[in-house]
């Protein structure tokens, strides 16, 4: 177990030094430059003539599709960041781990028979590990980490909510957006209909009015 760990943590130093070197850094800029230079050039030799010749929603779809590229290409980026900041993630809960791991082996350095100093055992490891843990959780270096991870991900959502919009206004059909504009007009006009249910009637039965 111990040989397994040390090949787990060692394998996530690796994936962290390698996404976090200036090298690194500079090809994947470069990259995304180049892409995006490509895309232009492809979009202006190609979108013209499609545009012209296609019909329904394809013709949309030729107008749409350097968009579409270029969100495809912020992806990419974004998955980077996403992925570098997960692998800090799993190596401070791996580091944390192995730690109070290390503490609990030297507070019990055997796992006793005995059903009385067994559950000790436990609460010692439980006891151990919430110390550990709770110092990790409050660190200023998790909760940067922890935030630019939460971050990096919700930009990967709005570039797949990008693309999936562009998709549905291409086929023309309603986006995740309209509709819940709607959703919330049909909610307010219920309210508004509940209102004006409670009022009372004008003029009154009696009298034949």
């Amino acid at each position: 177990m111990v040989l397994l760990s040390n090949l787990y943590k060692r394998w996530w130093l690796n994936l962290i030094e390698m996404s976090s070197t200036e090298d690194y850094k500079k090809s994947l800029g470069y990259y995304k430059h180049a892409s995006l230079f490509w895309t232009d050039l492809l979009s202006l030799m190609s979108s013209r003539p499609h545009s012209l010749t296609a019909t329904g929603p394809f013709r949309k779809l030729g107008v749409t599709a350097k968009k579409i590229n270029e969100e495809m290409i912020e992806i990419n980026h974004e998955l980077v960041e996403f992925n570098t900041r997960l692998s800090q993630y799993y190596k401070q809960l791996v580091d944390t781990w192995n730690e109070a791991q290390k503490q609990f082996d030297k507070k019990v350095p055997e796992i006793p028979s005995d059903a009385e100093h067994l559950d000790s055992s436990k609460r010692i490891w439980i006891d151990i590990f919430e110390n550990y843990f709770t110092k990790l959780f409050d660190s200023p270096e998790f909760g940067e980490n922890f935030g630019k991870l939460v971050s990096s991900e919700l930009e990967l959502t709005n570039r797949w909510n990008n693309i999936t919009s562009l998709l549905l206004e291409t086929a023309n059909l309603p986006t995740k957006k309209e509709i819940d504009e709607i959703y919330k007009e049909l909610h307010s006009l219920r309210k508004r209909v509940a209102k004006l249910e409670k009022l009372p009637h004008v003029g009154g039965s009696g009298n034949g009015k």
